[in-house]
């Protein structure tokens, strides 16, 4: 859950550090004050665009630092992203952002450097928005059935392969069908190709070998006459080197005694004689293994035409023909399988019938998740205004698979008793969109909660605008039972929501040597008492202090029964509260 938001410098907070609790907490003030400013900053922190517009005038950057607590098991899971991403894991995941006055903008998690896409990644997991306007989302078909997947729990990503796989072999089969006589032409092509290398039968190294015997045999009597010569002035003729050198050292080797120099040469001459042994035995081998071979020449010279014939058919260097023979053997093979239509037919009615087992499991999840967030939400309306209405989860077969499964998932809404429901999209009222969004963001958020399934900390930015009353008492209820299982933020204008909130923080502006600034600050006791009052009617008379400690006394007390909303048989017979008795008195 969030547990800290510090600010500097942001739009007109120039300093600001607070600190959250588990429950439900509500954000009031004056309109204007910058409670929704809040909320723009955590979603910055959680990877939103940024712009020079957030930089509070006359500041170098804005800088927002959010600290999370994740409970154990979403800790475990996000252990692996952090390590992937080069995150050190600790107890807690310190979010920053800044954004200087030119709109560049930075980010860090757990002090490392992130992307925005990282930090949104993060974000995802950790906080659930909910907006004005979150009814909206509610008319669209892929935001309807993302709810009612994760209410289901339905882990979409095996369904997702099966039809990526699917289309592929679809894809794959089609373009063989259609392709069928080309491929076949193309097939033979390639096929007298590797006839005619095959003729040849290339070896990797055998080019750079035969031009190297080549070169040897045709210059065969050239190193028999050179070998010859040189052996015969090394070592073999009567004048030769070696016998020469034998001569000196024999001169000399009387008078090493005398002039230690001449040892000296002596020893240089034996050295020099050594040499020339090796290398007389060197040109004896050379002779020994040359010899003059016109039929094995006439045989290398035919085999090198034959590369060369072939490289310049095939528009190759010679040298690159056993690779080009492996290609095409390789591109014969896919095209043969390309050609197969038997064994892609079969491949693709596989693919099919996987897609189909993985349709059929999301589609079962989804007919046992329907009727219970059906019934949870139609409960919830009964207590929202809307007595006697009723909310259904209509499963619409499609005429085509799709890649998100084999139905089409449309909320329908009868607003009163004996109406036919229809199209969520079709309620005229804006003010019953609102309330159905509520409706069924609390109710399947809840359930989620229990299971792990959603995110740990769940904002609602003034998503009870536009109702009050007995309503809004109710509004206040859902979200004080939905803060027992989450951690529950509300930005709200209306006092019988901010009655049933376990910790209650205002903002206020305040004008300070010529500049104006956002505060913020918890309330409680006769400050909360205040606050509540002023709600209520902008006046803090006695009156209205009464009715605001009766309004908190009431949430206070409330039993855990009372924050659920009552079932439909129950609608509009609800008692009247303490409060609503109150009211009348005073009316």
């Amino acid at each position: 859950m969030l547990r800290r938001l510090s600010l500097r410098d942001f739009v007109i907070v120039d300093e600001l550090e607070l600190d959250f609790a588990a429950g439900f907490t509500v954000l009031t003030g004056e309109t204007g004050a910058g409670k929704s400013i809040l909320i723009d900053a955590l979603q910055l922190a959680l990877g939103t665009r940024a712009d020079a517009g957030v930089v509070r005038e006359g500041a170098a950057r804005a800088d927002i630092l959010a600290e999370f607590e994740p409970p154990g098991a979403l800790a475990a899971a996000l252990a692996p992203w952090l390590d992937e991403g080069g995150f050190e894991a600790g107890d807690s995941l310190l979010l920053r952002r800044t954004v200087d006055a030119q709109g560049k903008s930075r980010a860090w998690i757990n002090g490392s450097p992130a992307t925005v896409t990282q930090l949104r990644e993060l974000g995802e997991r950790l906080v659930d928005i909910h907006g004005q306007h979150a009814w909206q989302s509610l008319t669209r078909p892929d935001a309807v059935r993302a709810l009612l997947d994760a209410q289901a729990q339905a882990d979409l990503q095996p369904l997702s392969r099966a039809w990526a796989a699917w289309r592929d072999a679809a894809r794959r089969l089609d373009d063989a069908r259609s392709r069928h006589a080309e491929l076949d032409r193309e097939r033979e092509r390639l096929q007298w190709q590797i006839n005619e290398l095959d003729k040849l039968a290339p070896g990797d190294d055998e080019w750079d070998e035969l031009n190297a015997e080549h070169k040897r045999l045709s210059h065969a009597q050239g190193i028999l006459d050179a070998a010859r010569t040189a052996l015969d002035a090394v070592s073999e003729g009567d004048e030769s080197a070696d016998s020469l050198t034998d001569r000196a050292v024999d001169a000399l080797q009387e008078l090493v005694e005398v002039d230690p120099q001449i040892g000296e040469a002596v020893d240089v001459l034996r050295s020099a004689q050594a040499q020339l042994r090796d290398a007389a035995h060197t040109v004896s081998a050379v002779l020994r293994r040359t010899e003059l071979d016109p039929q094995r020449l006439a045989t290398v010279d035919e085999r090198l035409a034959g590369w060369m014939g072939l490289a310049r058919r095939f528009r190759r260097q010679p040298q690159e023909l056993p690779a080009t023979l492996k290609a095409w053997q390789q591109e014969l093979a896919e095209l043969d399988a390309a050609a197969d239509l038997g064994a892609l037919e079969q491949a693709a009615e596989q693919a099919r019938r996987a897609f189909d087992t993985e349709a059929r499991r999301i589609s079962k999840l989804r007919q046992q998740a329907a009727p219970a967030l059906s019934s949870a939400v139609t409960q919830a309306m009964q207590t929202l205004g809307m007595a006697g209405g009723r909310f259904e989860i209509a499963l619409r077969p499609l005429d085509e698979p799709q890649a998100h499964g084999l139905e089409a998932v449309e909320f329908l809404v009868a607003g009163h008793a004996g109406s036919t429901p229809r199209p969520l999209a079709k309620v005229a009222s804006g003010g019953e969109l609102s309330r159905l969004a509520l409706a069924i963001a609390v109710c399947s958020l809840a359930g989620r909660q229990r299971d792990g399934a959603s995110a740990p900390t769940l904002i609602f930015d003034e998503i009870d605008a536009g109702i009050g009353g007995a309503v809004a008492e109710t509004v206040g209820r859902l979200m004080q039972r939905l803060g027992r299982e989450a951690q529950v933020l509300a930005v709200t204008h209306l006092a019988q929501v901010a009655a049933c909130a376990d910790h209650h923080h205002v903002v206020a502006k305040q004008a300070q040597a010529g500049r104006t600034t956002s505060r913020i600050a918890p309330v409680a006791g006769d400050a909360r008492v205040a606050e509540v009052a002023r709600m209520l009617g902008g006046q803090a008379s006695a009156a209205g202090l009464a009715h605001a400690r009766e309004l908190l006394d009431q949430a206070r007390h409330a039993p855990a029964a009372q924050a659920a909303p009552p079932g439909p048989s129950t609608a509009g017979n609800r008692a009247r509260s303490p409060a609503d008795a109150a009211r009348k008195q005073r009316a």
